[in-house]
């Protein structure tokens, strides 16, 4: 009796395990960083969370939407809470290659070229109206988007680590404007689609706005995460569990757009690590160490709506990427 005994109180321990990754430092940290940018941003916890794992996932951002949802003071906010680098570009039609790398100058006092580094020497770079600059400037940053290092001269300079390029641009307004190349749009994590905020938040905002009275938005805002932290947990995070069907469900998202007949284009074998990489983040902020097919199918979207292109046809009957992706995740059996 004694032996059924222990082997019952065994079993519950064995069934009462504790995560095998010590997520806790994490979770307090996003959790802290969220209660600060919730200070400022209304209603857009979902933008939110994405921006974070895309932060945990080492990954680009594309934030797109219409002036004044708050685009560019999110991406601000979220740099004032990590103790990095923060650079900014505004991209505009005139704007070189040089004004965003650097340039070599020539020092007369040492008679030779010198090389002077650009604003995107830095960890965190918020490039606004990005779709505003021509071919030439956008290909200047797939190198250092994709390989994290510049190269000018024969030259090549590896960027300190961490660094996210986030990206702002407004759907509507089309003057003035370049559509970004597709090697470009594939180097971005994610695209986040902003939307107005509804009545309530609306409310909300105007109220925080009328009470700041001479205060700046940023003033309170804390410094929380460091450089060193980050790279820590971006470690941690790459430790997540995948189980192998888990793997398989996701080449069969991926490869399923491709075979789509509502796809002109599908996505590339970088889209299947994206949404790996940004599952295992999805699960980081929720706690676990190991990815659930939930966490795939709320990583999917925002990494494939901008990677694929809708045949014209249903273009013009005003089906959506989002809604074909949908679609796709209804049609691919889950794991059990």
């Amino acid at each position: 009796m004694e032996d059924i005994t222990a082997t019952t109180e065994n079993t519950t321990e064995s069934v009462n395990f504790q995560s095998r990754i010590n997520l806790e430092p994490l979770l307090e940290s996003i959790n802290n960083i969220k209660q600060e940018l919730e200070t400022v941003i209304v209603g857009q916890n979902k933008m939110i969370d994405q921006l974070l794992v895309a932060i945990l996932s080492n990954g680009h951002v594309l934030l797109e939407g219409v002036p004044g949802v708050a685009k560019t003071i999110t991406a601000k906010l979220l740099s004032k809470t990590l103790n990095i680098g923060f650079s900014r570009i505004q991209f505009t039609p005139d704007l070189m290659p040089s004004d965003i790398l650097g340039t070599s100058v020539f020092d007369l006092k040492k008679s030779e070229f010198e090389f002077k580094k650009g604003p995107i020497f830095s960890n965190l770079i918020l490039i606004d109206e990005i779709n505003r600059a021509p071919a030439k400037t956008q290909a200047a940053l797939f190198e250092v988007m994709e390989e994290r290092q510049i190269t000018i001269d024969g030259v090549t300079y590896v960027l300190d680590a961490p660094f996210l390029v986030i990206a702002t641009q407004n759907p509507i307004e089309q003057e003035g404007t370049y559509r970004l190349p597709e090697a470009q749009l594939d180097r971005f994590l994610f695209k986040i689609s902003i939307e107005y905020p509804k009545i309530e938040e609306e409310i909300m905002i105007i109220q925080r706005e009328h009470s700041l009275q001479n205060h700046g938005k940023l003033d309170n805002i804390k410094t929380l995460l460091s450089s060193e932290e980050i790279k820590h947990y971006q470690t941690l995070v790459k430790q997540i569990i995948v189980e192998q069907n888990l793997l398989e469900y996701i080449a069969k998202i991926v490869i399923n757009t491709r075979e789509n007949a509502f796809l002109y284009l599908g996505a590339s074998p970088r889209a299947s690590i994206a949404i790996l990489n940004a599952a295992k983040g999805f699960a980081a902020i929720r706690g676990r160490d190991f990815v659930t097919p939930e966490d795939i199918k709320e990583a999917a979207i925002p990494v494939l709506q901008h990677r694929v292109i809708v045949t014209p046809e249903r273009e013009m009957e005003g089906i959506t990427s989002i809604e074909i992706i949908k679609q796709i995740l209804e049609s691919v059996e889950i794991p059990r």
